[in-house]
């Protein structure tokens, strides 16, 4: 990290969106529950709770600071996230603080050719955020450790897919090392950022896979189209693979393909918020998967 403005302005963009996936992961871990596993419904939303005051922190610290391409690309949040939200709450009877999500939306950006004027202890008060947010999310990585050891172990039942469990885990882990790479003052290598396409390729065909089991049978043409978008997936996540330190030369290729998935995700929010596609998707849900790829959409084209 080459400078003090470099890291205030990471640090931010960074919890801006995965402090906000991180409090939706908790929420649909605790929609996934059963009764009998009130405990862990109840660590769910102790979650839930300690990633919105996060989100609150960083959101305060934000204006005025973070860049316009990130606040600009959907990734923190879409026009669908209120309602997405407004109807989570409703069908799972779990409060969501959608003012958070006004807020968000009304962030003032930071013209990129402007120099940051750092205020006074910004500096301070972005470190500890960073230092608490490890700790917070080190403790949630430990809680998806263990539900994914008890599914495995057949000692949980959850209404969310083992290979669900697994992929909000590897997120977690991702902001970890965000957050390590970020309080070591450590620049992003092309290894990293080879690493970052393979892992957002692999998150993006896992969506598609998802979506495509968690749809109503009778949504035969959604459910081939989420197919044919994990098969597509399936090539750049090889190329990927085989590429040496750098990025990929199919980006390009990856950041079609990732418009049109984010193309059919809209459409996916749209039509479940309008009540339209049979499925066992959140509104919440629909929405975070396409925040995701609103942000991957962002990393390849800078």
């Amino acid at each position: 990290m080459s400078n003090t403005q470099d890291y205030i302005v990471s640090s931010l963009e960074l919890h801006l969106f995965f402090a906000r996936i991180m409090k939706e992961h908790a929420l649909f871990l605790k929609a996934g529950f059963l009764p009998v596993n009130a405990d862990k419904a109840r660590m769910a939303e102790g979650f839930l709770r300690q990633f919105e005051a996060l989100l609150s922190r960083a959101a305060a610290l934000s204006g005025g600071v973070v860049r316009c391409p990130v606040l600009k690309s959907g990734e923190v949040v879409t026009p669908f996230t209120s309602c997405a939200e407004q109807q989570t709450q409703r069908l799972t009877g779990t409060f969501i603080d959608r003012s958070l999500t006004a807020r968000e939306g009304c962030l003032r950006c930071r013209d990129c050719d402007d120099r940051l004027c750092v205020p006074s202890g910004l500096f301070f008060r972005v470190r500890q955020l960073n230092r608490e947010a490890l700790g917070l999310v080190n403790r949630l990585i430990a809680f998806k450790e263990r539900l994914l050891r008890e599914v495995g172990g057949c000692c949980l039942f959850t209404a969310n897919y083992p290979l669900l469990i697994e992929h909000i885990l590897r997120e977690a882990r991702l902001y970890r090392a965000y957050l390590l790479r970020l309080e070591g003052r450590e620049d992003n290598s092309c290894q990293d950022l080879r690493n970052e396409e393979l892992f957002w390729n692999r998150i993006m065909m896992e969506h598609a896979l998802f979506i495509r089991g968690l749809l109503d049978p009778t949504e035969e043409d959604l459910i081939a189209a989420s197919n044919g978008f994990a098969q597509d997936y399936r090539r750049p996540l090889g190329a990927s693979a085989a590429a040496n330190d750098r990025m990929c030369a199919c980006a390009g290729g990856a950041l079609g393909l990732t418009r049109k998935f984010r193309d059919f995700k809209q459409a996916g929010v749209e039509g479940i918020e309008a009540c339209k596609i049979r499925s066992l998707i959140l509104p919440l849900l629909a929405d975070h998967v396409l925040r995701e790829a609103n942000h991957y959409i962002r990393i390849l084209e800078e």
